[in-house]
């Protein structure tokens, strides 16, 4: 490891107006960022659990049933390239109680959706919402708090996250088990409207509002190709190789070498170079990318196990991954305090190294497993978690130059997506290779067990997901260790 300085050309004026950005109720402020998370992480794993009752209201097929996760993730995704960027211009307050609004109302229109369409079209909306939410949770923090306490601030965000994740595992599995699914939809909006109401009293516009354009052909470019990898991807795991799934997949691979292009030639890009000119950014960035893209389908690979090897209904599936999201919760506000006084590469990268252990362990499951190897190896994963995002973040948003903390937090939460977005259909695909379509279907949607005779194939192809995804996370604890462990910046006038 070694010392880095980065310099930022930044005004007096500008360093004041950091020091008047710090809102005399940070702990309040803080509480409503991480509500935010919070609710927005609900909405990513109890869908998870609501999806046998989904696919037999609606008569859902795979890739239908797929879309309704991977259509909210996929929206959240996309307009995370821009929400950073309307945030400079805007207000991030604005944007990100925007989100709020947006989020309850589609909330609302989900539980009362009435077909497929609507459905996969109010989640699409739903994502928007949670973008705005989350794209600019770390540049509101990064507003209300000082940087030495970043770290923190960072580890009780991820906090949130832990907690909204095992509320939404829980109340899944109660839902499902009890109640209508739309109840999955309709408990968003007394959440949603206190936090929007608390949020208007405490969160104030302080940073200066900057002045850019929006990279719509980028934008569209991005967003094309990364539709046509995701769109060949799904289409892959319920049929085999045709014309149109190669169209797909090179139309995509053409829209994304468009769009790095058209990135290089825009004056005011989507993708700014220069902040990857900063030697914490990079390896930050896409560290945090192939994290999500080997962890995040985790959980649902695990409940499918759960329910389809071990038997388990719901609830009690749900209930043995508790543990771990509340030792994670406890865990990554300690591992923030340490990344702001020792650094972000050693807890960021020991959490990385926790989490391919975790998923070693899960490569071991059997068709006989003791249930105890989940609960620990999960617990470990969870840590693992709870000690990579808040130092991650920090490590981004410390080095970020203060008038683009919109676009620096946008841009990660892009990242993040990206790999969460196509985590899903990767993991089914590599493990759905081992048994047929039709039981792949049954056991994914949790409409159906599976007998005896597949069980053996079913648990190989969940060995080959977890040891791919061991691999991607062997290189992104590679990439974390990569980076400098102390960071001076050095501000100096224009």
């Amino acid at each position: 490891m070694f010392d880095v300085r980065v310099t930022f050309r930044r005004s007096t004026t500008a360093a004041a107006s950091e020091a008047r950005s710090l809102t005399s109720r940070p702990n309040l402020a803080l509480f409503v960022v991480v509500t935010g998370v919070l609710i927005t992480a609900v909405d990513t794993t109890i869908v998870v659990l609501a999806l046998p009752e989904i696919q037999h209201t609606f008569h859902l097929g795979l890739t239908s049933v797929l879309w309704v996760i991977i259509g909210y993730l996929f929206v959240i995704t996309l307009v995370s390239t821009q929400v950073g960027r309307l945030g400079d211009m805007y207000g991030r307050v604005s944007m990100y109680e925007m989100g709020f609004v947006i989020f309850v109302i589609s909330s609302a229109l989900c539980a009362l959706s009435w077909n497929e369409l609507s459905l996969v079209i109010f989640r699409l909306i739903q994502g928007i919402g949670g973008a705005l939410i989350v794209a600019n949770s770390g540049a509101v923090i990064a507003d209300t708090l000082p940087k030495a306490k970043h770290g923190r601030a960072y580890g009780f965000n991820a906090s949130g996250y832990n907690t909204g994740a095992v509320l939404g595992v829980v109340l899944g599995g109660t839902i499902v088990s009890y109640m209508s699914w739309r109840w999955i939809f309709w408990i968003n909006l007394p959440i949603g409207l206190a936090a929007y109401i608390v949020a208007r009293k405490v969160l104030h516009e302080t940073s200066a509002r900057v002045r850019r354009r929006i990279d719509w052909w980028g934008a569209l470019a991005i967003g094309l190709g990364l539709f046509g990898l995701l769109w060949a991807t799904i289409d892959l795991i319920s049929e085999s190789l045709t014309p149109t799934i190669v169209g797909f997949f090179g139309g995509g691979v053409l829209c994304l070498l468009a769009f790095w292009q058209i990135e290089r030639r825009t004056e005011e890009p989507l993708l700014d170079f220069k902040l990857f000119k900063i030697p914490t950014i990079t390896p930050s960035y896409f560290a945090a990318m192939l994290q999500s893209l080997a962890n995040y389908a985790v959980l649902f690979l695990l409940l499918m196990y759960l329910q389809g090897v071990e038997h388990l209904d719901p609830i009690r599936a749900s209930l043995l991954l508790v543990p771990g999201y509340v030792v994670g919760g406890v865990i990554a506000p300690l591992a923030g305090h340490y990344a702001d006084r020792h650094g972000a590469p050693v807890p960021a990268t020991f959490g990385l190294v926790l989490q391919i252990f975790a998923l070693i362990a899960y490569a071991q499951l059997s068709a006989h497993s003791s249930l105890w190897v989940i609960v620990i190896a999960y617990i470990v994963g969870s840590i693992g978690g709870a000690c990579f995002f808040p130092s991650n973040n920090s490590a981004v948003m410390k080095v970020a130059p203060t008038n683009s903390f919109g676009i620096a937090s946008g841009l990660l939460r892009t990242f993040v997506n990206v790999g969460m977005v196509f985590s899903y259909a990767v993991a089914i695909l590599i493990a759905s290779a081992s048994i047929s379509r039709h039981v792949a279907f049954a056991i994914f949607v949790g409409s159906g067990t599976i007998s005896q005779a597949v069980t053996v194939a079913f648990v190989n192809g969940l060995h080959a997901t977890f040891y791919a995804s061991t691999s991607l996370m062997m290189i992104a604890a590679i990439l974390s260790a990569s980076r400098p462990r102390t960071i001076q910046p050095i501000l100096v006038q224009n």
